[in-house]
């Protein structure tokens, strides 16, 4: 999990390896194709990364299973968008939104993502599955300049981040 004291250090669950997060380093890695895909537990553990995801982030599998989805967050990402998209998932709704992501190295890469829940037997959801794919250049311009006015805190329940299309930027609205 997340260290509270230090929020560059993950913990894995499963190893108990504490894993320290590079600083930014900005210089992007053009994701050139094919898709990611990820699953995680209800609470955003990875339980699976494919290996175009661990090749596009630098991660062992080791150091991903185990690890909560957040050992790529890219500090330019606003909470807020997190917390709508967690609001989202755990209703039983998809998400989808352009998110910047953190290579082990410390460099960034844009994706478009898609997450959906995944269900037991019972209809409970047990998980979610992340594909991610080429985010586009007009998609990612608007998405930087809604993601630096609405970084802070204080957005954190913005409407913006809980609207499960995403599409507030394709659509001119931010």
């Amino acid at each position: 999990m997340k260290n509270p004291k230090n929020p560059l250090i993950i913990e894995n669950t499963i190893t108990k390896e504490l894993i320290f997060k590079c600083n930014p380093v900005d210089e992007e890695v053009v994701f050139d194709g094919g898709v990611m895909i990820t699953e995680t537990d209800t609470r955003g553990i990875i339980t699976y990364a494919n290996r175009k995801f661990r090749e596009m982030t630098g991660f062992t599998r080791e150091e991903l299973i185990g690890s909560p989805h957040s050992i790529n967050r890219h500090p330019d990402m606003p909470p807020g968008a997190f917390r709508g998209m967690w609001k989202i998932i755990s209703s039983g709704k998809h998400w989808r939104g352009y998110v910047k992501n953190m290579r082990k190295d410390g460099q960034y890469y844009w994706v478009l993502v898609y997450i959906q829940p995944k269900y037991d037997d019972n209809d409970n959801i047990i998980g979610f599955v992340a594909g991610r794919k080429i985010a586009y250049d007009e998609a990612v311009e608007a998405a930087e300049k809604l993601y630096a006015k609405y970084h802070g805190s204080e957005h954190m329940n913005n409407p913006v981040f809980f609207d499960e299309g995403y599409d507030l930027y394709l659509k001119g609205k931010a």
